[in-house]
């Protein structure tokens, strides 16, 4: 595989931007799927019991996942509105940034959800636990995991070069 000092500037744009566009393939259809099942829940038999705390997590989590949903579709429209425009070199950083936004926003509606159906089924405590657990999980292999890969490699990379 070429590393980026074999490929043409333009070349390594265009490799980044499709590999961007192929992780969100696999973000966007769990964030619809959690959407699409919350924007289901109202109709259902059993809302009419919950708790106005219940009503309101599931609210937020609702609009949790739309926002999410929201960042994780842009930059797919937003290369498209800028398709042809030799832009693309500019949208990656925005995009990445607007993906890894729309994965933050993914972890805190899905702890919402688990939060949620705790809350509903055993009660706050145990929704709350199970919830924070949930946000734990994913923020663990969203974000720290990675973060801490690339500390280990950026020391490993500093300390090689001092040699």
């Amino acid at each position: 595989m070429a590393d980026r000092g074999e490929q043409s500037n333009s070349e390594w744009v265009d490799r980044e931007y499709d590999d961007l566009l192929q992780e969100l393939r696999v973000s966007q259809n769990g964030t619809q799927i959690l959407f699409a099942f919350l924007l289901t829940v109202p109709f259902s038999n059993g809302f009419a019991k919950v708790t106005s705390f219940e009503r309101g997590l599931y609210f937020t989590t609702l609009c949790l996942a739309a926002l999410s949903a929201a960042l994780l579709i842009a930059p797919a429209v937003m290369h498209r509105i800028l398709f042809r425009e030799h832009m693309k070199a500019e949208l990656l950083p925005v995009a990445g940034a607007v993906a890894i936004g729309g994965q933050a926003v993914l972890t805190l509606a899905v702890a919402g959800a688990v939060m949620l159906v705790g809350d509903y089924l055993y009660g706050l405590v145990v929704g709350t636990v199970l919830g924070g657990v949930a946000l734990l999980w994913w923020v663990s292999w969203f974000f720290l995991i990675p973060l801490a890969l690339r500390a280990r490699h950026n020391r490993r990379e500093a300390s090689t070069s001092l040699t």
